[in-house]
């Protein structure tokens, strides 16, 4: 009995012993792998930026924005968006769920409901209340979003820990991006206020340093001359500054440089001037890195979420078009503003302690009426003349006037509750608009919805189209109109398309766990979330079909 007894305490001595051992090496990988992951992933959504914007005014920028990022960091020169629509609301919540609208919900900016029969937009929400205002621009929340984001995973991941806040002039650039945790999202409401807001959904008062904030009268400091950054003859990278391709602001007569934008603001919504000149994005870049203080973000080894989303971009662009020189100057001040965000970063997290990535949500073509003056094919898409035709066809062919409920977002959403009652078959009732539409002006390719659900489509517009269609909340036929044709004035730029003026933009990895290089390789945007997740060790979005970009993550 002894010598079992003897083995058997020997055993347990050196099982425990072994267990301890085991534990503690599983306690210091764990530690490790901790100490691995970032202090703060920071993404920065540039809204409306093409990728050429990178190449074209590379030589202006300075060392420490643009270039840095490009350079010191990981650059995907073939990054592109696999869906249409290309708007703001879905490319924010691709970037960050990792997956298309045919999944995440958010079909466009805004969408025809078709079970309340009513238009919804993708970040309204009427049961939750504004903070910082007593308007109704914080009547806002991300519930129409149906998968999480790569932020709710971390969140999650961190037993809520981590924090997550949003930051964005334009409320949706702000609250897609954070997602459904999220401690906070901001976004500024302009008119005569000029104050960051957030919503009930978040919490019920602003924090001292948003108040602090607002009472600094940042938002007025920025009301004064817009002049260009350099001489504006050095900015040969962009059309003149007098054309008739420009829109402009109410109370000036020309579309040029300079603009006092104090003595503009009485016609122009007061403060929400800022949003369509450069120093939107300015006062963006300011508040981001007041929140980095505010917050404490990236202060520990939990790590934490910045989304900053530069709205100014994009207004600038559908104001005065991507070949303005009002476009240019914008990013030159963004590139400025870039280095003071990268700077703050160095600063207060702390140099290799940071993982930021930097993409858009979408291009933007040239102004049709300037392309059609170099003899490039373009145009405008008469909707007037468009509704006229189809709906004189249905009535014609269906003996009935009210089969047509909405269209929007180039989709026709039927009556099917009348097209029951009348006897009529939806799919022929479909496919009959379909072959009448093919033939009108201006549209290139028609789609059914029963096509999107029966025919699995793996290349061209035709796998965009499916990719972004949404059973549940898309419409029942699906247009595309030709290149370079738009719905829009003849004054600046505008988006949606699936072609590469829309779907081409940047997409920039920098800090932590990032290599240093590029490729030419095709990337997709849904690839950016599922790679911040392996770069943190955490879950997928739970909806994401993008994949880790591993050339990116260094090993």
């Amino acid at each position: 009995m002894k010598p079992l007894l003897y083995i058997f305490a020997f055993s347990l001595f050196f099982g425990c012993k072994a267990q301890t051992n085991y534990t503690t090496q599983t306690n210091l990988e764990a530690k490790i792998e901790l100490n691995a992951r970032p202090k703060l992933v920071v993404g920065i959504v540039v809204d409306q930026m093409r990728y050429d914007y990178l190449t074209r005014f590379y030589n202006k920028f300075g060392e420490g924005g643009f270039k840095k990022l490009m350079n010191d960091g990981f650059n995907c020169k073939n990054n592109h968006y696999n869906y249409i629509p290309t708007y703001t609301g879905p490319g924010h919540t691709s970037i960050y769920t990792g997956t298309t609208p045919k999944n995440h919900g958010i079909i466009a900016n805004n969408w025809y409901d078709k079970e309340i029969k009513k238009s919804v937009y993708c970040a309204g929400d009427d049961t939750e209340n504004s903070v910082g205002t007593t308007a109704t621009s914080g009547q806002m929340s991300p519930r129409r979003m149906k998968t999480t984001t790569f932020a709710d995973e971390n969140r999650l991941f961190t037993q809520m820990r981590g924090k997550t806040i949003g930051i964005s002039v334009k409320d949706r650039g702000a609250i897609l991006p954070a997602g459904h945790t999220a401690n906070a999202a901001y976004w500024f409401h302009g008119k005569e206020e000029g104050n960051w807001i957030t919503s009930t959904y978040y919490r019920n008062d602003l924090p001292n340093w948003v108040i602090d904030f607002n009472a600094s009268d940042a938002a007025a400091s920025y009301l004064k001359p817009w002049s260009t950054l350099h001489d504006i003859n050095t900015y040969t990278e962009s059309g003149t500054d007098l054309n008739t391709f420009e829109g402009g602001f109410k109370g000036k007569e020309s579309a040029t440089f300079p603009y006092d934008l104090k003595a503009l603001s009485k016609e122009n919504n007061g403060f929400d001037i800022l949003k369509a000149t450069a120093y939107g994005n300015a006062l963006t870049a300011d508040f981001a890195i007041a929140a980095i203080d505010g917050e404490q973000l990236g202060q520990d080894n939990i790590t934490d979420v910045l989304a900053v989303s530069f709205s100014s971009t994009d207004y600038v662009g559908h104001n005065f078009g991507v070949n303005s020189k009002e476009i240019q100057d914008t990013y030159l001040r963004l590139d400025k503003d870039i280095e003071r965000i990268i700077n703050a970063l160095d600063a207060k997290v702390g140099k290799g302690e940071y993982t930021l990535f930097l993409t858009s949500d979408h291009g933007a073509v040239d102004v049709p009426s300037y392309l059609q003056s170099v003899n490039i094919p373009s145009g405008y898409f008469d909707s007037k003349d468009f509704k006229s035709k189809l709906s004189s066809f249905i009535s014609k062919r269906f003996g009935a006037s009210d089969l047509l409920e909405n269209g929007s977002n180039n989709q026709i959403f039927l009556n099917r509750e009348r097209i029951a009652l009348l006897g009529l078959n939806l799919e022929d009732v479909q496919e009959a608009i379909v072959n009448e539409l093919i033939t009108y002006k201006n549209i290139d390719k028609v789609y059914s919805a029963t096509t999107m659900q029966t025919t699995d489509f793996t290349s061209g517009i035709e796998e965009l189209l499916q990719n972004g269609f949404n059973q549940k909340r898309s419409g029942d036929i699906l247009a595309v109109l030709d290149p370079a044709v738009i719905s829009y004035s003849k004054t600046g730029s505008t988006h949606g398309s699936g072609l590469n003026y829309d779907t081409h933009v940047p997409l920039l990895f920098y800090g932590k766990g990032i290599t240093k290089g590029s490729t030419y390789q095709k990337t997709v945007i849904t690839d950016i979330a599922p790679t911040i997740s392996a770069l943190l060790g955490t879950s997928f979005p739970n909806g994401a079909t993008g994949i880790p970009l591993e050339f990116v993550l260094k090993e």
